[in-house]
């Protein structure tokens, strides 16, 4: 007989520490670029009884019976995905962002083929050829970067470095790059060395379904993204292409990259296509940018650098040297987290310091956006993260702040005091 008692008496160890990450989400302004609340629909289809069903292989084609329900759900989240975006198909069996980069990669190219991509400590990520990933380790990357002056993508520089080492893949779509990306452009780049053109959308790909950023579909062989951030759905990843790549990619990602698909996170992926193509989604992905433009805008006005001097998106990079030249970008992470405000530290273009201390801050407005804040509490919160870095060593003035910051996270929950973490 199953056992139906709630986690609380099931495992109540484990609930209480569910419970306290609650607390942690709730009483703290939620600022990391890749984090979102999701809603508690979206919990029950990621939790639901699908998470039973085992189902190698595609819809029509498992190697498990009893699979006729989840065939339908995935029909269901890939017709939602193809329409949302304007594919042509979609995999969404891919566990994670850089495993459908894996998918993709291992479906259309050969191991040591090279492809071209960002630097990781200009915007790039892991899977964008970094030594201690997979993609690195497996594929010969040649990396391009950003201008030193403007600290916006040298197009000069990628399209050189293309017809130099006529590259087999070119990528575009970035972790920490907080500017509008000319997808046509690097398609014709692409087109002039036979390239095939991929574009990473993981941080993005929330604005693209709410129409707050360009779609890079019609222009992109393949786009890879995640289904959390902004797109405010579960954790997991997702693959659109072109009708001609969907066989390898289907194959790259299912047996190569991964085996069994997770049904109850599939559902909840169909979820989040369905919740993004309704106009509330539109309007909430537009505050998101509005957000991200007025708080990155307050704190330049209180003397804080902002990389590539603003954001177009969700997302942009802070240079604490303009505060101090002795702060870091770790130092700075963890002091904001004490005093109520969560991101995280990142290296920004030409760092002198180690991708683990770092001379920048990442911040993100998808969550606060979610928890309702707007361009008048961006305001509040920029001066109040400049503030707090001015004058961390005044215990006076930093009591205050801090008692500022828990209002404004009280006033904005991302989730009820009464919620249950293990809904």
């Amino acid at each position: 007989m199953i056992d139906t008692r709630p986690l609380s008496e099931l495992d109540p160890e484990l609930a209480a520490l569910i419970e306290k990450d609650v607390t942690r989400q709730r009483s703290k302004i939620q600022l990391i670029a890749s984090e979102n609340f999701v809603s508690v629909a979206m919990m029950q289809a990621s939790g639901s009884v699908l998470s039973n069903k085992y189902s190698e292989g595609y819809p029509g084609r498992r190697y498990y019976e009893g699979c006729q329900v989840v065939d339908e759900v995935e029909n269901l989240a890939r017709e939602r995905a193809k329409s949302l975006f304007g594919a042509e198909h979609a995999n969404v069996q891919a566990h994670s962002g850089s495993q459908a980069n894996m998918g993709a990669y291992f479906g259309v190219l050969d191991p040591g083929d090279t492809i071209l991509g960002m630097r990781l400590d200009q915007g790039g990520h892991l899977t964008h050829g970094s030594p201690v990933s997979f993609s690195g380790q497996l594929f010969n990357f040649v990396a391009y970067g950003v201008d030193p002056e403007t600290e916006m993508i040298d197009m000069d520089e990628v399209r050189r470095l293309a017809h130099e080492h006529r590259p087999k893949m070119i990528i575009a779509g970035y972790s920490a790059y907080s500017r509008i990306i000319d997808w046509a452009q690097f398609r014709a780049i692409a087109d002039e060395v036979d390239a095939i053109f991929l574009v990473d959308a993981a941080h993005i790909i929330g604005l693209i379904a709410g129409r707050a950023h360009p779609n890079p579909v019609p222009h992109a062989d393949i786009v890879t993204a995640t289904t959390h951030k902004a797109l405010r759905g579960p954790r997991g990843g997702l693959v659109l292409c072109r009708e001609e790549f969907a066989k390898p990619i289907d194959k790259g990602v299912f047996p190569f990259a991964q085996g069994g698909s997770i049904n109850n996170q599939i559902a909840a992926k169909a979820l989040a296509f369905e919740l993004c193509a309704r106009p509330d989604f539109e309007e909430y992905a537009h505050q998101i940018v509005r957000n991200a433009a007025v708080l990155a805008d307050t704190m330049a006005d209180e003397g804080m650098r902002i990389v590539s001097q603003k954001t177009e998106n969700h997302m942009f990079l802070s240079d604490m040297r303009s505060i101090d030249e002795e702060l870091t970008g770790k130092e700075a992470g963890i002091l904001l987290d004490q005093m109520g405000i969560t991101l995280n530290r990142n290296s920004i273009p030409f760092d002198p310091r180690s991708p683990f201390v770092t001379s920048g801050i990442r911040i993100g407005t998808p969550s606060v956006t979610t928890a309702g804040m707007r361009q008048e509490q961006m305001v509040t919160l920029g001066t109040l993260i400049v503030q707090i870095l001015r004058q961390r060593n005044d215990e006076v003035a930093m009591k205050e702040l801090g008692t500022r910051v828990h209002e404004l996270a009280d006033e904005f929950p991302g989730y009820p005091e009464d919620f249950p973490g293990h809904v």
